[in-house]
């Protein structure tokens, strides 16, 4: 790997180009996005591939911006697994366990299709937060703390499924995503969970 390159950064880097390449060539869009009727058909890959592309610029700056300050942030965690891949072994298994719940739900929408590597994102952001659960999380220019925003956000896509807001965000792979990013760390270190502890009863707020 060239030097100073770090695996989110080659996350990154890989996304864009996949992403860009299926904005100015159809086919290869249409191969990669996530589609019930195509997965049905035998094509699994799509569970990993649609996370790499996205729907137009701002989805993909979006999601890619939140993955560079919190994927250098958790990066660390993983390196000793996996002879160093760790970090991307949970970003590719971030992206397809977080399209497992949609697909169950939608499974007899043969024309539902999703994209984006929102899942895995949030997968990343959890973990961000299960290391670091008071660090602040800066919304436009307004502190949050971590774990309060992943609250809100948890509490908000519950809500969004429940009520059908916003039906074209897969709020499922949102949480799904959220839940597995947070979980996964305490499966390699079950010590996290004590640590988490400690520094969620010893919030600097208070």
């Amino acid at each position: 790997m060239i030097t100073g390159l770090t695996h989110t950064l080659l996350i990154i880097l890989i996304t864009l180009a996949i992403s860009f390449i299926a904005w100015q060539q159809r086919n290869v869009m249409n191969r990669l996005i996530f589609n019930v009727s195509a997965i049905k058909h035998g094509q699994y890959d799509r569970f990993l591939t649609h996370g790499f592309i996205h729907k137009d610029g701002m989805h993909l700056f979006f999601n890619m911006f939140t993955l560079y300050f919190f994927g250098r942030n958790v990066e660390w965690f993983f390196r000793d697994y996996l002879s160093g891949m760790g970090f991307v072994l949970f970003y590719c298994s971030a992206i397809i366990i977080a399209s497992i719940p949609s697909y169950l739900h939608n499974r007899t929408l043969n024309s539902y299709r999703s994209l984006g590597a929102s899942g895995a994102v949030n997968a990343v952001l959890f973990s961000a937060i299960l290391f670091n659960p008071w660090g602040m999380i800066y919304i436009y220019i307004l502190p949050v703390p971590a774990i309060i925003f992943g609250t809100i956000y948890l509490c908000y896509s519950l809500y969004a499924i429940r009520s059908g807001h916003s039906p074209l965000i897969d709020h499922r792979a949102h949480i799904a995503g959220a839940i597995y990013g947070f979980l996964f760390p305490l499966l390699l270190e079950p010590s996290l969970a004590t640590a988490f502890f400690y520094k969620f009863i010893n919030s600097p707020l208070f």
